[in-house]
């Protein structure tokens, strides 16, 4: 029998090879030759990838025998993840592979800033020698602000306390008591923003989070701060941190990511390149030796995983493995809820369970648990979130996860229920099921309010308390606005009492509709969800 044939589309460590094992079939590939890429994907069965490989939907119809797709690293901007999985075909990354050198370039970035150096490297070089040119500042007793305390901002507080720094930091899904373990403080964005002398943002990019950091968010900062972004382009507004640094509002900035990479000459980013108090690498995040050969050796044991047809963890869109055929499908499902339960938690989770209610207990559903942990971190933190991290990012941030299982399931064959208990004294829950031949993913409870709505993209969760007319409040306003109302459910337990509304919407709402919706119907909840496909 032939061996699976495991196709390298790009150079990547020795060690990776060695890893893949000598069950496979090895071949090399330039994967940027689209020209000589596509004929040897046609017999492939698995593809390892760095940056340069695109696999698009092009690409993936050109490997019929494909099972996984491999991305050595993090990002998966260069993987069409929705045409793969519609052809059954794997993605795995390498989340973790590169924690360690993002921290450690982002410690530089405050470093080169505090000390000049980049400047004062470049003046020495042209034969200049001024030193009260470049006066630096010390870290010590200086206060850092980190805005999404997750994996690499814990790394960073650890780091920069050594040098004696005080640290803050703003998360809204970490609790006092993580925080406290790691020796640092939670504060408001608002009040990190002011009090800080340096300033790093590890947030994701979401529709939420995007120019998160902007004119507003600026004019509260010291003119003598300092911020880094080494995330993800867009979390700063380009424009408004030119304006900024252009009129002294704050010190400096260090810039490893920009909104359009590379930065297009005579865009915002670009001007940013030729401003003398601004520290800029090329997307270096990722570039060490170290880092790079984590990611080669990761993937090549997800491989081994995949087609072996074992569970692989580290599977961004599908968990793999053997798992139950009736089982499978609510892993999309569950993901769904738990990104809903985050959207609708408004202080940090401590414990979560995960029920499972029905015919669904004669099955092996731990992967059902891990689903849900994927689902609540998958918009909250900036690393990738896969089945192998999520149970540690739980973990690091002190929540306690349960799974549940029992037979009992009235209306539903089957019923999957994410309860959380949130660190002031309140209780969520969200539940939901498959109906019908389309298994169509329903939502069918929050907070114990009976629903049945398809799960969709965008929706808006409205609490507030039941009165006649709120419903044409709201219609009216968003109908002005073009906002088109797909779907509705609103649920009550008594007349007069509180009343949930759950609207599936065909497009984002802004925000200041929102504030004038919610001020409009005095609405005690009021959250937009957005479904982000795994």
């Amino acid at each position: 029998m032939s061996k699976p044939v495991v196709l390298i589309a790009e150079e990547l460590s020795p060690a990776t090879i060695d890893a893949l094992g000598p069950d496979f079939e090895i071949r090399h590939v330039d994967g940027a030759d689209r020209s000589v890429l596509l004929p040897a994907l046609a017999d492939a069965d698995a593809v390892l990838i760095r940056s340069a490989t695109k696999m698009d939907a092009e690409a993936i119809a050109a490997a019929p025998r494909l099972k996984v797709i491999a991305r050595a690293g993090v990002g998966l901007d260069n993987v069409d993840i929705k045409a793969a999985t519609t052809a059954g075909v794997m993605v795995v990354n390498a989340p973790t592979s590169n924690i360690v050198s993002a921290a450690e370039l982002t410690v530089a970035h405050i470093l080169g800033l505090a000390r000049r150096i980049p400047a004062a490297h470049a003046s020495l070089s042209a034969g200049q020698w001024k030193r009260s040119a470049y006066t630096g500042v010390e870290l010590f007793e200086k206060t850092l602000g980190i805005i999404g305390l997750g994996r690499i901002g814990a790394l960073i507080a650890a780091r920069l306390q050594a040098f004696g720094m005080n640290v803050v930091a703003y998360d809204p899904y970490v609790t006092s008591a993580r925080a406290q373990q790691l020796g640092v403080q939670l504060v408001s964005l608002d009040e990190l923003l002011q009090q800080s002398d340096f300033v790093t943002i590890h947030m994701p990019k979401t529709p939420e989070t995007t120019g998160m950091i902007s004119t507003a968010q600026f004019t509260l900062m010291k003119p003598t701060a300092y911020i880094v972004n080494v995330a993800r382009g867009g979390l700063i507004d380009e424009e408004a941190l030119r304006v900024a640094l252009v009129e002294g509002e704050i010190a400096g900035a260090g810039l490893d990511v920009f909104t359009s990479e590379p930065p297009a000459a005579g865009g915002t980013a670009h001007a940013l390149l030729d401003l003398p108090n601004v520290l800029v690498t090329p997307h270096l995040g990722a570039s060490t030796d170290e880092a790079q050969e984590k990611a080669g050796v990761s993937v090549a044991k997800s491989v081994r995983l995949a087609l072996g047809g074992e569970l692989v963890p580290d599977a961004v869109n599908v968990a793999g493995g053997v798992i139950d055929p009736y089982v499978r499908p609510g892993i999309p499902l569950v993901e769904k809820l738990g990104q809903i339960f985050s959207a609708l938690a408004h202080s940090p989770l401590t414990s979560l369970d995960v029920e499972v209610h029905g015919d669904l207990n004669q099955y092996d559903v731990k992967v059902l648990k891990l689903a849900a942990l994927k689902g609540v971190f998958t918009n909250i933190v900036s690393e990738t979130v896969s089945y192998v991290n999520a149970p540690l990012l739980a973990e690091q941030r002190g929540i306690e996860s349960r799974l549940l299982v029992d037979d009992q399931s009235e209306e539903y064959r089957n019923v999957i229920t994410l309860r959380g208990a949130l660190s002031d004294g309140s209780q969520l829950s969200v539940s939901g099921t498959l109906t019908g031949t389309k298994q169509t993913e329903k939502l069918v409870g929050i907070n114990d309010h009976p629903l049945e709505l398809p799960i969709e993209k965008h929706h808006i969760v409205m609490l507030y308390t039941d009165r006649p007319g709120i419903v044409a409040v709201y219609g009216q306003k968003f109908g002005e606005a073009g906002i088109n109302i797909a779907g509705m459910q609103i649920a009550r337990r008594q007349a007069g009492g509180q009343a949930l509304s759950v609207l599936t919407v065909d497009s984002p709402v802004a925000d200041e509709l929102l504030d004038e919706v919610r001020s409009a119907i005095q609405a005690d909840l009021f959250r937009q969800i957005e479904i982000t496909e795994s």
